[in-house]
């Protein structure tokens, strides 16, 4: 790549870092008060928090990239006809597929990008943010109990505590527990005291009265005691029982899923879906410049600007876009969808590459 090459590849990455960085923040800025509000309610540390978001990047930057990089190149290239530019490189003798060279250089780095967050980042990253999820809705939510203030474990416990005193101990205990069916449970204590074990978070209860109300017969049983053991962690919504989301797995599981997920046909449909979108949809970067180039440099120079141009080329973005999103959820439920995903992405390089080989 000479000395133009690299000018105007430069300029190209540029402009994908911008258009790039702006689209993230944009998104960060929804994603961020949905996160915070969780955090806060649930009083976890504030690098939870960070590190959640920063967990939510993989998940949607392999979409922004192939499209920030699309309007990167109709600015870029857009910018140096206005500016003169590619005239005076067409007048030197430098052809469609020269001037082509360093946006599709760029373009294959963005595509081998897009397949490592598809096949490594993307999967661990929404392990590890739905484990989050749950550690801040149960764990700190248990561990975090505020003072003077009902809390809710989680739908079925409420927590009162009247003081936490410096040592630990916690003064004024009383608990809510409708877990068990049928039965409602009041826990009520002059001290206690929360401690961390293998099987869960545990509260030990001194002093205190236990009610438990039958709902069917409506009696009321009462049992006075000197010590009494909670245990907040048993809950029927555990990440155990929790069916793996397609997309929290790695390649090989969608590649060999095992045989419960064989004989489980819609299952099975939505792994087949997820596994060819991991590996079609890094191509939208080569076609989305494909059409994007075509239209700036497939054609002959106007004075007037290539408005019409850009506004075609966007408008191609956004329906090729909207119809990959469209054919990933078909083929979740109709197999026979997914040749078209990558024909899909294939369809717009043939009459790219044959405008700018006509050019």
């Amino acid at each position: 790549m000479n000395r133009i090459g690299f000018y105007v590849f430069r300029n190209l990455v540029i402009a994908t870092l911008v258009s790039t960085t702006a689209v993230t923040m944009t998104i960060w800025v929804t994603q961020s008060l949905k996160l915070l509000d969780m955090v806060i309610n649930a009083g976890a540390p504030f690098l939870v928090f960070l590190w959640m978001m920063v967990l939510t990047v993989p998940t949607f930057i392999g979409i922004i990239m192939p499209i920030a990089r699309a309007g990167a190149i109709l600015f870029s290239y857009n910018k140096m006809v206005m500016d003169s530019e590619l005239v005076v490189m067409r007048a030197v003798g430098m052809g469609p597929w020269r001037l082509a060279a360093p946006a599709l250089a760029l373009a294959g780095l963005i595509t081998v990008s897009v397949y490592f967050l598809n096949i490594f980042a993307s999967p661990y990253a929404n392990r590890e943010l739905v484990r989050l999820q749950y550690a801040v809705r149960h764990e700190f939510a248990t561990v975090l109990i505020r003072e003077g203030a009902f809390n809710d474990i989680s739908d079925r416990m409420t927590v009162y505590l009247r003081k936490r005193l410096d040592n630990g101990e916690m003064n004024g205990l009383l608990i809510h527990d409708t877990r068990l069916p049928d039965k409602d449970i009041s826990v009520m204590a002059q001290r206690g005291v929360m401690v961390d074990s293998p099987g869960g978070v545990k509260v030990i209860m001194l002093d205190g009265l236990r009610q438990e109300l039958d709902n069917k017969t409506g009696r009321m049983s009462e049992l006075y005691f000197d010590r009494y053991l909670v245990d907040f962690q048993i809950t029927d919504d555990k990440p155990v029982d929790r069916a793996i989301d397609p997309r929290e797995r790695p390649i090989g599981d969608l590649i060999d899923p095992g045989p419960e997920i064989r004989a489980n046909l819609p299952m099975m449909r939505q792994f087949a879906a997820e596994l060819h979108m991991r590996l079609s949809s890094p191509l939208l970067a080569l076609a989305f410049s494909i059409i994007a180039l075509a239209a700036l440099l497939g054609g002959d120079y106007n004075r007037r600007g290539q408005g019409r141009r850009i506004a075609v080329a966007a408008l191609l973005v956004i329906a090729l876009q909207s119809a990959s999103l469209g054919l990933t959820g078909l083929a979740g439920k109709l197999p026979a969808a997914i040749p078209f995903m990558y024909l899909l992405y294939l369809a717009p390089i043939v009459p790219g590459v044959w405008l700018l080989s006509k050019r």
